[in-house]
């Protein structure tokens, strides 16, 4: 007998893999009957999604949890993602917290959700990660709310960097066969998306576990030819795996997005090596220049860590004056955080805390002009716009992105979302970007709202 339906609230906290593991969890409590509530109090099971990335994931999974159990504490309480998976005793010590389950349990969340009930203390289920094979959640079957839907084909990480619990979190490099992508992005246009984000932990490895193996070039040259999709983008790749045959695809390509995510992580060569990184700081300067030598306009934006164990004033200093000599549009700044059961955890000489602040602030500072520098580039020009479902908030405005991931905000009407239409770049201010459709009509107005922005961007990358 069928159990009875429940209504479900999902909480997710990280990455893009986790928010779309969250999606692939809704269609599945969805298949089963169960109604998903967006209100604590309406809930009879809520489920946190836990990233596990930082000490501060650790510590929003935690309290996140517990703001869960203080909103309704009759709801059953079900953590899981991958802080669960590699400290599922600590999450076991919240009182009120009912279950606790790996990342392999997430594929069977309807039937934990059907049966899970109160529990005097919590019920612990992680799995062997070592031994999946499969990709694990089925993709989503419906992307609401969404203008870009996020394709999972990859899932896992063979490497093992120094700093990086996520191996632990999340198994073997597992792959998405290429039938099942190609099936799942037609499904895609059929509902009306205009680009889909293929995604993975370690996208670079894609295929390689599959029999026979497949890679990620095979796949996107006949994703180039056979597909209806307008657009393509790739999430992070490893600078080594970003290979001269995929630089000349996405050069001469009708839909592969000129939009690369490189996982830099360090400009110093002794850093480097110690955080187990397979290549050199020369090897990423000469693929930045390859890259912008094909393609002119390609966004590329960085990972780096600020104050890993050892990083003396010296070795932050090269990561600087790397950075600063490079075409880069954008940064995204780590301050290392210490996991329990990375290799780098016990490396001697840590940095104090104040110091990682501090260079975390220079980096993000840096990081800010670089972008402004890119947007600049593109004032007055037309750019494609792919047309977001939701304004932007503060100014009611459209918003969307280009090919080559520039946000813009503009005047125009609903029909337009989900749409593709030229935008004349009008004004850049720090992480804002105005635009029009008649170009530049109008630019009163745009002007008062551009002038209402001047001091957000700045107080919102501080919080970065």
């Amino acid at each position: 007998m069928k159990s009875p339906s429940r209504k479900v609230m999902l909480h997710t906290l990280g990455c893009k893999i986790n928010q779309y593991d969250t999606n692939s969890m809704v269609s599945c409590l969805r298949r089963e009957g169960h109604q998903v509530v967006t209100e604590p109090s309406e809930a009879d099971v809520i489920v946190i999604n836990t990233c596990t990335v930082t000490g501060r994931t650790d510590y929003k999974g935690r309290q996140l949890a517990r703001k869960a159990i203080h909103q309704n504490s009759s709801a059953v309480i079900i953590v899981t993602g991958c802080y669960a998976q590699v400290q599922a005793e600590k999450l076991a010590e919240i009182p009120g917290v009912d279950y606790v389950l790996g990342n392999t349990q997430k594929q069977e969340i309807a039937a934990w959700v059907s049966t899970g009930e109160k529990q005097q203390s919590a019920v612990i289920h992680t799995g062997e990660l070592s031994k999946e094979r499969s990709l694990g959640l089925e993709p989503p079957e419906v992307h609401s709310g969404t203008t870009r839907a996020f394709l999972k084909i990859q899932d896992g990480c063979n490497h093992a960097c120094s700093y990086c619990i996520i191996p632990r979190a999340r198994g073997r490099s597992r792959s998405l066969h290429q039938p099942r992508v190609k099936e799942k992005i037609h499904l895609l246009v059929d509902q009306g998306f205009q680009e889909v984000v293929l995604c993975g932990i370690h996208l670079g490895m894609y295929g390689q576990d599959l029999d026979p193996a497949e890679d990620l070039l095979g796949l996107l040259e006949d994703l180039e030819e056979e597909s209806r999709i307008r657009r393509i983008r790739i999430s992070s790749i490893e600078p080594n795996e970003l290979t001269d045959g995929l630089l000349d695809l996405f050069a001469r390509s009708r839909r592969l997005c000129p939009h690369f995510h490189l996982p830099l992580q360090s400009g110093d060569p002794d850093v480097l090596k110690a955080m187990n990184r397979p290549y050199g700081p020369c090897d990423f300067v000469s693929l930045v220049h390859r890259i912008r030598d094909r393609m002119a306009d390609a966004a590329i934006g960085v990972d780096v860590i600020a104050g890993f164990p050892g990083e003396g004033e010296g070795a932050f200093r090269n990561t600087l004056e790397l950075l600063e000599d490079l075409p880069l549009a954008y940064f995204h700044v780590f301050p290392y955080s210490n996991r329990p059961g990375t290799a780098a955890a016990g490396f001697p000489d840590p940095v104090a805390p104040d110091q990682i602040r501090r260079r975390a602030g220079i980096l993000r500072k840096m990081g800010m002009k670089k972008r402004t520098r890119f947007y600049n580039r593109y004032l007055h020009q037309e750019r494609e716009v792919l047309v977001e479902t939701k304004r932007d908030t503060k100014t009611g405005m459209l918003k969307g992105v280009t090919r080559n991931y520039i946000p813009v905000l503009f005047e125009g009407p609903d029909s337009l979302q989900k749409g593709l239409v030229q935008v004349c770049i009008q004004a850049v201010k720090g992480r804002e970007v105005f635009g029009s459709l008649d170009n530049g009509q109008g630019s009163d107005k745009m002007e008062g709202l551009v002038s209402k922005q001047e001091k957000g961007p700045e107080k919102r990358l501080m919080r970065e």
